[in-house]
């Protein structure tokens, strides 16, 4: 708790909260997952693998290149796994890594705080 300047404030206990420096951790999280549409395509594989053209379908308003872009950044991050699954047709699908599967709670709390804390305005 800060006081009305951002400095340090007293809480009702009397105790002194000093403001810490942020945290280096959470900062790279937010970096990489608040990039547009990262959040949202790991949100949209909690329910299980896709392809390419279902993830499309389900995200509305991406356009290829920046799913493709997305897609490869979140693999060569280790949070999406991509299997090519032979033809014909060949098909690649995504999945989420288990790197991934332990962002779930995260991405479900925060989505849970966006229901209820956020205007109901905005889609993907």
């Amino acid at each position: 708790m800060t006081g009305p300047r951002g400095d340090a404030a007293t809480s009702d206990a009397g105790v002194v909260h000093e403001p810490r420096a942020c945290s280096v951790a959470l900062a790279r999280a937010f970096g990489f997952l608040g990039k547009r549409w990262n959040g949202v395509i790991l949100g949209t594989l909690i329910a299980g693998p896709a392809g390419y053209a279902a993830l499309r379908r389900a995200l509305g308003g991406i356009s290829d290149s920046v799913l493709s872009a997305r897609l490869a950044e979140l693999t060569s991050a280790g949070l999406l796994e991509r299997t090519v699954e032979p033809g014909p047709p060949l098909q690649v699908r995504y999945a989420l890594s288990p790197s991934g599967e332990a962002l779930v709670p995260a991405l479900r709390a925060i989505s849970d705080w966006g229901s209820a804390h956020l205007p109901d305005d905005a889609g993907c």
